[in-house]
């Protein structure tokens, strides 16, 4: 049996805290032609990778680095999403990079922290990159589409989804009263979830509870025309924060003050396709945009990390 004490242990020991995102920059010259990036010059910031999305003068929003070619994070060409023309300027690549999978460590010194640094930064919001504007001529399942800040990709179950830029929850709408939304999908740790969401006013959006990483599908549970799924400012923390008092400190825009956002506990109750989210979720005082970042110090109690630690005080009861 492995021994511990209270920072310090040997043997094998697997642990949650190695997964998650972190906020990735890169300023750099460059130009685009067709479905082509050429990197002149890499200014500032961390090497280019796929998954990035690319801003500038006359870039076309949602443009984003599917492969990277002979630029190796740096000099070189990319190919991109979709076909842009841009002549040479100063870009800006950006987003939210998964860290390394969690690994037993074998032998060695740790964990000695218990705090986790939540460091994030979102793309804008934007009411129907998930789905656009479409009629529902009965009940039934929405057509999906990947718009801005959304990819389509195959996750490791095999599936084909829309994945966003980050775990956050969704946001319905329709100009039919009383329809009820059902979204489908993963969280960020591969969890099957689902999540039934009303708009009670025509009209009116409406934004779930529980952050999703990847969509696999919606449904709708009757006609309404002007039907419209995309992404909100509701982020969804990566480990189970279930009392305001483990948040030692936000701060956010680049602000020395405590963020003025709004924190929501995890759910601890079973999981179903109404209760809220089993890590807890954070909307930032000011709005989403691809450069504001949030960074929040979360302690982490014992349940959470540790000998004495459980899947469940790490990533929260299991999702439904």
């Amino acid at each position: 049996m492995p021994q511990y004490s209270d920072d310090l242990f040997l043997g094998s020991a697997q642990t949650y805290m190695g997964v998650g995102l972190r906020p990735y920059t890169s300023t750099f010259t460059g130009s685009m032609s067709g479905t082509t990036l050429t990197v002149t010059a890499l200014l500032q910031g961390s090497p280019i990778v796929a998954g990035m999305y690319v801003d500038g003068s006359s870039v076309t929003d949602g443009t984003y680095i599917t492969a990277v070619g002979t630029g190796s994070g740096g000099v070189g060409t990319y190919t991109i999403n979709q076909s842009v023309t841009a002549s040479s300027t100063t870009m800006y690549a950006h987003g939210n990079i998964g860290l390394d999978d969690p690994a037993p460590m074998e032998l060695g010194v740790g964990p000695l922290g218990r705090v986790y640094i939540w460091d994030i930064m979102p793309q804008a919001a934007v009411t129907n990159n998930i789905a656009a504007s479409q009629t529902a001529a009965a009940a039934g399942a929405v057509t999906l589409t990947a718009g801005t800040s959304v990819r389509s990709v195959t996750n490791a179950s095999g599936s084909t989804v829309l994945q966003l830029d980050c775990p956050r929850a969704v946001k319905v709408n329709c100009a039919t009263t009383a329809r009820a939304f059902t979204v489908s999908g993963y969280d960020y740790y591969g969890q099957v979830m689902t999540e039934t969401i009303t708009v009670a006013v025509a009209g009116t959006a409406v934004t779930g509870k529980k952050a999703f990483w990847q969509i696999s599908g919606v449904t709708i549970a009757g006609s309404a025309t002007t039907v419209v799924v995309g992404t909100s400012d509701v982020l969804g923390i990566p480990v189970r924060v279930f009392n305001v008092a483990y948040i030692a400190s936000v701060k956010s825009n680049n602000t020395l003050a405590a963020d003025a956002g709004t924190f929501v506990a995890a759910d601890t109750a079973t999981a179903t396709a109404t209760t809220g989210d089993v890590r807890g979720t954070y909307v930032p005082a000011t709005a989403s945009d691809g450069t504001v970042r949030t960074v929040m110090t979360i302690a982490l109690p014992g349940i959470a990390v540790g000998p004495t630690a459980t899947r469940v005080g790490a990533l929260g009861v299991t999702q439904a």
